[in-house]
């Protein structure tokens, strides 16, 4: 069986690593290959993990605005590799890889993970998926909630499935301390917080990071000793900086930017907070209980079938930063509640979100779509 993951990716994170995660995953009789757009050539941060790991990675040489050269060499790809399903990452590679698929002779399976409708162009795009999206031959959603949109989005219900994303508990077993200091060296000489209030993702208005900078004046003006990190790039940055400077917390509000290894910090951290206004299955609150920390997360999306509220964090509405800022200092003055909430998590990880789970599911989706082709068992 021979599994090709069609992407745009630009970077190396949350979705890559679902990817990566679930090729390690498939059983032998699986050989994955990863294909990417070449997104100017930025493909290729991505592709270098991929390969590092050991899979197969082809960078596409042509890209839109030329779609027909684009497609036409996607088509001959998955012919060279012998695809016999291609999981299709976004709008562009939904598109072009059904079309390819068709051209081959295999089926094309969505991987809906949410859409953000951060800009007016990814609108337009995105409008453009869910149209597509009907004509695929599978979709699967992250989550019930993304489900549920793509199903508001006229995608037949025999066509949608859920597999949710996973956790990778073996990343966490071993922390590393270096990474505990590496925190605190954010923070200036005098300024170093006793605890630590994690953030990541992109610097995108439907995150909400707006509002968590609100939130973090309130908690530091009864925590003042706290610290919070905020890992990420984007459109956003700028205005995020100029009211974390506004509202005088600039010196326990620090924004260092995107980093590729946000697994060594995550354990070195207090709380993790997720303060968005969408969200399909968010990696990041997965990864947070794999390392056994506690989470205040607003109840979107995916988010609530992760977050067990009160067991493995708190849930609080979007949008509004008192309930958020009224959570986060609660768990910070209470050790034993951060403590028992992340060893929750962990547990809840364990249970329901392993990449074995995962890949299992995956198997019996390819057994349905190309049973001539699989003949492996998990």
């Amino acid at each position: 069986m021979r599994v090709v993951h069609l992407t745009a990716s630009t970077f190396f994170g949350g979705p890559e690593r679902q990817m990566l995660g679930l090729a390690e995953h498939l059983p032998p009789d699986c050989h994955t290959t990863f294909v990417s757009f070449r997104e100017g050539g930025r493909c290729e941060a991505f592709l270098n993990v991929v390969r590092h790991n050991g899979f197969d990675a082809v960078g596409l040489r042509h890209d839109t605005p030329h779609v027909r050269s684009a497609l036409r060499e996607l088509t001959e790809t998955l012919r060279a590799v012998r695809a016999d399903v291609v999981l299709c990452h976004g709008y562009k590679p939904n598109v072009l890889g059904r079309i390819a698929a068709r051209r081959v002779g295999i089926p094309a399976v969505a991987v809906s993970r949410g859409w953000t409708w951060e800009s007016l162009k990814v609108r337009v795009y995105e409008t453009l998926d869910r149209w597509n999206l009907r004509f695929m031959d599978r979709v699967i959603c992250v989550s019930d909630g993304q489900a549920a949109k793509v199903r508001r989005a006229g995608v037949p219900d025999d066509k949608i499935g859920v597999i949710r994303n996973s956790a990778r508990l073996d990343a966490f077993k071993e922390p590393d301390p270096a990474f505990r200091t590496r925190f605190r060296d954010y923070f200036a000489p005098g300024t170093v917080p006793s605890h630590i209030v994690l953030a990541a993702g992109r610097l995108s208005p439907e995150k909400g990071f707006d509002v968590l900078v609100e939130a973090a004046a309130r908690v530091l003006h009864t925590v003042p000793e706290a610290g919070f990190v905020l890992f990420g790039e984007g459109a956003e940055r700028a205005r995020l900086e100029q009211r974390v400077r506004e509202l005088g917390i600039a010196a326990r509000f620090r924004l260092p930017g995107f980093i590729h290894d946000l697994d060594k910090y995550l354990p070195w951290a207090d709380l993790l907070v997720l303060p968005s206004f969408t969200e399909g299955l968010p990696n990041v609150v997965l990864e947070a209980g794999a390392a056994g920390v506690a989470v205040v997360a607003t109840a979107v999306g995916g988010t609530p079938e992760v977050v067990a509220d009160g067991v493995t964090g708190h849930l609080v509405p979007s949008g509004d930063p008192m309930p958020l800022a009224g959570r986060i200092a609660d768990l910070l003055g209470d050790e034993a509640a951060r403590a028992r909430m992340g060893a929750a998590g962990r547990e809840r990880m364990r249970e329901q979100f392993s990449f074995e789970a995962q890949a299992a599911a995956y198997v019996r989706l390819f057994e349905t779509l190309c049973p001539t082709r699989m003949a492996v068992t998990v």
